[in-house]
């Protein structure tokens, strides 16, 4: 039998089952040897059906809401004790052509000082998500939600989201989307997994700034994926009180307004992206 390479998990919550199957065919249309964990915080295990389209899924009942980073380390915990090198988080919302996950994982292997990548973010229309960001501050994620100036939000996101840039170019970027996590499982038993503590939203970005600190975190727009990106905490009141719940914790942990670190690892981010040359219209 041939050693897995990847393995992949996806976690559930009452999910359609369309979505889910386009996800799990654009996982399993592969030439590497993989392996998908569906792991389900519904209240009933009604998706246990989706195990039958391959056999190389295994499905796992939570019988409880746990949380998406703490599903997530369930299936994360099984790739590290069993050696598998990569683990993929996906989100249940993506798709994606044969091909992508055999360009990462070359790249990958040739760049083992890599602990996590993500590649271009679509909209289904083509259009580019901007899911590659600074670290965040408290202006970012909260102030710049609540306050009406249009003109001065974009012109933070402009900056913020990197959306200067193009997204054109490899490049080493402190945080990195959550729809699509290729891990290297060495690099988590070295910093760790999600934070519990975190029940949604953010818990990619706490995670990538620990990876970051030690190890590249890489975002690689020569292959790309499409995400049906929702936003559902923009109108969904009790998603949006998980996300301000998250928020106050990742800066009560991190800092608010005074955050050095953070500080450092973004101004370093901007220079190796000549940001101070595209600002006097030389880049």
């Amino acid at each position: 039998m041939l050693n897995t390479q990847i393995n992949a998990s996806i976690v559930l919550y009452h999910t359609k089952t369309k979505q889910l199957e386009k996800v799990i065919k654009s996982f399993l249309d592969t030439s590497l040897h993989v392996k998908l964990y569906l792991v389900d915080n519904s209240v009933n295990d009604d998706l246990k059906e989706l195990k039958k389209l391959d056999d190389r899924i295994e499905y796992i009942f939570n019988n409880a809401n746990l949380g998406y980073g703490k599903a997530h380390n369930i299936a994360i915990r099984k790739s590290i004790d069993e050696n598998i090198p990569y683990h993929i988080v996906l989100n249940p919302d993506i798709y994606f052509n044969k091909g992508v996950l055999e360009e990462l994982y070359k790249y990958m292997e040739q760049n083992k000082d890599i602990g996590n990548i993500i590649p271009q973010v679509l909209y289904p229309d083509g259009e580019i998500q901007y899911l590659t960001k600074l670290l965040p501050s408290p202006v970012d994620l909260i102030f710049r939600r609540f306050i009406p100036f249009q003109s001065w939000k974009e012109k933070r996101n402009e900056k913020f989201e990197l959306r200067w840039t193009g997204y054109k170019d490899i490049a080493n970027i402190p945080s990195l989307s959550g729809c699509f996590m290729f891990l290297r499982t060495s690099v988590l038993k070295d910093i760790g997994l999600f934070d519990e503590n975190i029940f949604m939203y953010l818990e990619d970005t706490d995670l990538n700034r620990r990876i970051h600190r030690k190890y590249k975190t890489i975002f690689y727009p020569k292959v790309s994926i499409v995400h049906e990106y929702a936003k559902e905490s923009y109108v969904n009141k009790k998603l949006l009180i998980y996300h301000i719940k998250s928020a106050i914790y990742y800066f009560n942990k991190w800092g608010w307004f005074f955050d050095k670190e953070r500080d450092e690892i973004n101004q370093k981010c901007l220079e190796e992206l000549n940001y101070k040359k595209y600002k006097k219209g030389e880049r």
